[in-house]
């Protein structure tokens, strides 16, 4: 929609005559005159409608509320116009055109309900159905599906086709998404969600015509960490979820909005769920954060909720050993430990999924006992501003601003693992808007190129003083900005980090000559619950605690690793709360079952400082209760109350510590990176000569961060499928295999292993299509593809036949001193041919045989034999599994023959 340029009075000076405003009145008007000429007037069943040129004719009915059907047509994807769904009439215009790929001319008549329309739309529908299969009872899509809608709402009653329908071989890419490509109807949405939004070009099409298919061409892992969004976006059942098959139907289920928590961005999503269990989770449409994708681990990860949860309190007993108990007996000795300790003898340290009630709960109440020992794991650089400066710790520009940026400095970051959502809108703009990026750090693989300047730290001095090439480019930039990982701040040379990135950010923003409100320094985060722990004033990092160890350490979700048991007194106390036993737990000496994200009604920030709920999907298991229910609890019977009781009370002391909080959807901006720079210049410059390397690497890093991630099994079996798809080559020797008796595919090396119908023998996995030979011993080829192999143990006959110049595959032992196998030497006459034994004819029996002597006469006219006395009827009926004639009396078994005893 075109935006009308405002006049306000702010823009002239306060002294202006009443002739000057009329003359600015007349310029926005004429203005406002001027851009409404560049509009287009079309027509959309009579309706008339004013559009940008350029503008396609579905876009423009759907202008005025005219929904048009598509398939290949997707929003956020390139227009690929493959489906013909979306033909419509327009008028005087002999054929139907695809709404979708037509920009729309002045004057234009667009017909959407007319009899040539329709027409057009059954006969699509009714092609696409033709090699459609009958699966509906059995597809996971049934209720979701946009085949099942459109054909309701366009398609014909019935079918003129009556050939049969073809069948595709489904494709193996991975432990996550399930193919079913009989069920493909080729809109190619998922190769352009790959290859435009993901960056990986793994799917593609092969063939033509009846032949053409999706896949991957050689069978390999989709390896994106987006994969599953495909799954959405995908019209019909081709594509589904591997963990969610045949577990539920979507009316069976209840959809509650929430949002994400496994990385900093807060993805909004929709928690599915039926029976008090989450089923699936699927992306909300949120245009600052997530547009409507979410990476594959906050898809996958919900079974994680239903694994090694904490379900009831436990304590320790005499001898040490952790046994469940009551919420009374657990909570009294909680308060009872913290009523011995004050001051800096409790101390607090704070996981990354930890909501903001909870930790302004913690907060008051370790307060209360006159300490202020309260710490993230999360470590963030504290000399010069540290946390004081709000701007100092957020991504300022924004998720969705990035995509205005004409130049991205990233420093000891990997966003495609760290923030898979914010690489796609690095992607997005490097795609669209010639983003250029360049890197500081250990050399990684993103889904765009980038300028490499560097691994050391010592590039960012460079930077600043104004010695590196890459200095030139960013005095040079219009809207640059520069992106730090929290990661690389963690080291000991952190401020000294933050101190040379501040500056380069500083000196771009006044070489840009940009605006004010257009911010440079961002800092990206990789846990939910680091912002809003710092907006409360924790500390980041636990290093004030191993310096001054407490007698009592109060463990929120923190399972980090980073305080051991070493780092304590040996008399210390140890409450644990949390919902999954994984670090933290094992060393505690009370554990606090506490409530998921799914199972609360929570605050989280994300790393641009949007503060967002989550909503209650299910009710947490057990005994388990929310986070700052617990808290509360403990402090009315430590004798320290804390001063609210509902979540509405807890989010107006919320509102009282930090307002923002509270602001809901809202970014609050964050301002003094002056002022930040100044101080930085205190720190003490130098930084180590060490490479900037991100935590997380690879897609196998990416899986397996989190408590909740690692308690679940679909991302483990992501996490080792990614493995082996990084493994270099593929393994071709096997060990000798049994014969298998399940004729179902398995997989080796993530490849799928065929067996014959005959013996169930493993085939050969060259080609399970084309090649169908038995498998070398040993073996997971035939003969013909070992030999193929110049390191196998084996050198080929050279043989040739004469009448069609083929050379015989039969392999020889490279041991053996000869040069044909010994069919061949047969044939050749150096050794003598053996007799071959005669195989037991049945037919000849049977002519030999008096009484059947009319079966050989009668045999070539069907009607006569069924007339005939052939002899048959006489001779008794054959007991299951044996053979059909009766041999003659003293003949022995012919052990060629296929007979069945």
């Amino acid at each position: 929609m075109l935006r009308l340029p405002a006049v306000s009075r702010s823009l002239f000076p306060t002294a202006i005559t009443k002739g000057g405003a009329a003359a600015a009145a007349n310029n926005g008007r004429t203005a406002a005159t001027a851009a409404a000429s560049n509009l287009v007037e079309v027509f959309v069943d009579g309706t008339p409608v004013m559009v940008e040129p350029g503008t396609t004719v579905l876009q423009a009915c759907e202008k005025v509320g005219m929904q048009i059907p598509r398939f290949c047509y997707h929003e956020r994807l390139s227009v690929a116009g493959n489906c013909r769904m979306c033909l419509v009439e327009i008028e005087k215009v002999p054929k139907p055109v695809a709404a979708c790929a037509m920009p729309v001319m002045k004057g234009w008549n667009i017909l959407t309900n007319s009899d040539k329309t329709r027409k057009a739309r059954e006969g699509v529908m009714e092609f696409l159905l033709a090699n459609h299969p009958l699966d509906c009872p059995i597809c996971d899509q049934g209720g979701e599906c946009d085949l099942q809608d459109q054909s309701m709402q366009f398609g014909s009653d019935r079918s003129r086709f009556t050939e049969g329908k073809r069948a595709v071989e489904d494709k193996n890419i991975g432990p996550l998404i399930k193919t079913i490509m009989t069920r493909c109807i080729q809109c190619t949405r998922c190769v352009r969600f790959a290859s435009e939004i993901a960056g990986v070009e793994d799917l593609g099409t092969t063939g033509r015509g009846n032949d053409l298919q999706i896949g991957t061409y050689v069978e390999k892992m989709f390896m994106s960490e987006l994969s599953g969004n495909v799954i959405d976006i995908c019209p019909v059942g081709a594509l589904t979820s591997k963990p969610y098959a045949f577990t539920a139907r979507p009316w069976e289920t209840r959809k509650t909005e929430s949002i994400d928590v496994l990385d900093a961005l807060g993805s909004n999503i929709v928690v599915t769920t039926r029976g008090g269990e989450v089923m699936r989770i699927l992306p909300r449409i949120n245009e600052d954060i997530n547009e409507e994708w979410i990476s594959d681990k906050t898809r996958f990860a919900y079974d994680g909720l239903k694994r090694q949860r904490l379900t009831q309190p436990m304590v320790k007993n005499e001898s040490g050993q952790l046994v469940p108990t009551t919420w009374e007996d657990a909570l009294t000795r909680a308060a009872g430990a913290l009523q011995g300790v004050e001051g800096n003898d409790v101390a607090a340290v704070v996981g990354g999924l930890v909501d903001a009630e909870a930790l302004v709960s913690l907060k008051d109440l370790l307060n209360r006992l006159n300490s202020d020992n309260l710490c993230t794991e999360e470590a963030f650089p504290m000399d010069g501003a540290g946390s004081d400066l709000r701007s100092n710790y957020l991504l300022n520009t924004g998720i969705a601003g990035i995509e205005e940026a004409d130049l991205l400095l990233l420093v000891g970051t990997n966003p495609r693992y760290e923030a898979p959502l914010f690489n796609a809108r690095i992607r997005k703009g490097w795609l669209h808007n010639e983003l250029q990026v360049a890197l500081v750090g250990k050399k990684v693989d993103l889904s765009y190129t980038y300028e490499h300047l560097g691994e050391s730290a010592k590039v960012l001095q460079e930077i600043v003083s104004g010695t590196h090439p890459f200095s030139q480019v960013l005095a040079k930039a219009t809207h640059p900005v520069v992106v730090v990982g929290s990661s690389c701040l963690q080291k000991e040379d952190g401020a000294a980090i933050m101190a040379a990135v501040s500056t380069i950010a500083q000196n771009a923003r006044i070489s840009s000559g940009v605006e004010e409100t257009w911010k440079v320094l961002n800092v990206l985060h990789r846990v939910a619950s680091q912002v809003a722990a710092l907006d409360l004033g924790y500390k980041p990092g636990v290093e004030a605690i191993r310096k001054n160890p407490p007698k009592l350490l109060f463990l929120l979700g923190a399972d980090a690793g980073c305080i051991s048991r070493q780092d304590l007194p040996k008399d210390s106390f140890i409450i644990y709360q949390g919902h999954h036993g994984d670090v933290g737990a094992p060393m505690a000496d009370i554990i606090l079952p506490g409530a998921a994200y799914t199972e609360k009604c929570s605050t989280y920030v994300n790393t641009e400082g949007r503060a967002q709920q989550t909503k209650v999907a299910v009710t947490a298991p057990g005994m388990a209760r929310e986070d700052w229910r617990i808290i509360r609890a403990i402090s009315e019977l430590a004798g320290v109350a804390l001063p609210y009781d509902t979540l509405d009370e807890v989010r107006d002391r919320l509102a009282e510590v930090s307002p923002n909080l509270v602001r809901y959807d809202d970014v609050e901006e964050a301002n003094y990176f002056k002022q930040a720079n100044e101080l930085s210049k205190a720190v003490n410059q130098d930084v180590l000569t060490g490479s900037l390397v991100p935590p997380q690497l690879t897609v196998k890093d990416f899986y397996m961060t989190g408590k909740r991630t690692r308690a679940q099994a679909s991302v483990s079996i992501s996490e080792r499928a990614a493995l082996r798809s990084l493994q270099s080559g593929r393994a071709l020797q096997l060990e000798p295999a049994d014969v298998v008796k399940d004729k179902s595919h398995v997989m080796y090396e993530g490849k799928h292993i065929h067996f014959s119908e005959v013996d169930n023998k493993p085939l050969c996995s060259y080609s399970p299509k084309l090649c169908k030979q038995r498998r070398l011993n040993g073996y997971a080829f035939c003969i013909r593809h070992v030999l193929e192999d110049k390191t196998a143990p084996f050198k080929q006959c050279e043989y040739v036949a004469k009448y069609n110049s083929q050379r015989c595959t039969n392999p020889i032992p490279k041991s053996e001193d000869r040069r044909y196998c010994n069919s061949h030497l047969q044939v050749l006459g150096f050794i003598p041919k053996k007799e071959r034994k005669k195989k037991h004819d049945a037919l000849e029996d049977m002519r030999s045989r008096a009484h059947l002597e009319s079966v050989a006469l009668n045999i070539t006219v069907p009607s006569l034999a069924l007339k005939a006395s052939n002899g048959l009827d006489e001779l008794p009926p054959s007991p299951p599994c044996t053979r059909l004639l009766p041999l003659p009396d003293g003949e022995l078994l012919d052990p060629f023959a296929f007979y069945e005893d």
